[in-house]
């Protein structure tokens, strides 16, 4: 089974929320009925305009919504993506491998509804100094855990891209998503967890100096979200 993360951007006169009617309610059913194992799908939206000032854009335009499948083979993509390409501006796609620090039992998604308080995706670049082991063992090796300790996140999975998969496809190495409690959109003591100043200027400090080894911040997207799961793994 494979996972693929289509980044994917709105017609300039749609609305975020009519952007996500659409692909909710008219994308949605179409890749339903093509039998995906799984499909989630991310959207900015005005549920999230609260988080507008945690946005960071290095590809220009910003990207609108991620939708996410999981398939038996990649190479049964062509039928979905030809399903998106009616209803978005522009799509790339990856194919990636997951790997899920933290489950989110903590407010489980529901079919069809909105995931608890704001996923935030996050697209990355590796920095031309490391190597991709280098990169990957400072990322998954040492740096997960200082995410989890700084942080309020009640879910985190890390996507590394092993390859694109559509033409001209934005040059990205990996995509985080991380849930925040609503609270976080506005407060960087709920984004950090942080009881106090001194709790949170540590736990900042912490979590900057530890980015700094594996991420350029001027080649980083961070995209607030709403989050819909319409089909979970193991679904009928």
């Amino acid at each position: 089974m494979e996972k693929i993360m289509y980044p994917v951007w709105k017609a300039s006169g749609l609305s975020g929320d009519e952007f996500r009617a659409v692909l909710l309610d008219q994308l949605g059913p179409e890749l339903l009925a093509l039998e995906p194992r799984a499909l989630r799908v991310s959207v900015v939206d005005s549920d999230v305009a609260a988080a507008s000032g945690l946005a960071q854009g290095n590809c220009r335009p910003t990207m609108d919504a991620i939708i996410s499948v999981w398939l038996d083979s990649s190479v049964y993509r062509q039928p979905l993506e030809a399903a998106i390409e009616k209803y978005v501006e522009r799509m790339a796609g990856y194919l990636v491998t997951e790997s899920e620090p933290i489950v989110n039992t903590e407010h489980p998604p529901q079919q069809g509804e909105r995931t608890y308080g704001m996923a935030q995706v996050v697209f990355l670049q590796r920095p031309q100094r490391l190597s991709e082991q280098q990169w990957l063992e400072i990322w998954h090796g040492s740096h997960t855990q200082v995410a989890i300790e700084t942080q309020s996140t009640f879910g985190y999975r890390q996507n590394v891209i092993a390859r694109p998969m559509t033409y001209a496809a934005p040059p990205f190495d990996a995509i985080i998503e991380e849930h925040f409690p609503p609270e976080a959109m506005t407060s960087q003591h709920a984004f950090y967890g942080a009881a106090d100043e001194v709790e949170y200027q540590a736990n900042l400090q912490a979590m900057i100096a530890s980015c700094t080894r594996f991420i350029d911040f001027d080649k980083i997207d961070v995209i607030p979200t709403s989050e819909y799961t319409l089909k979970a793994l193991g679904q009928p």
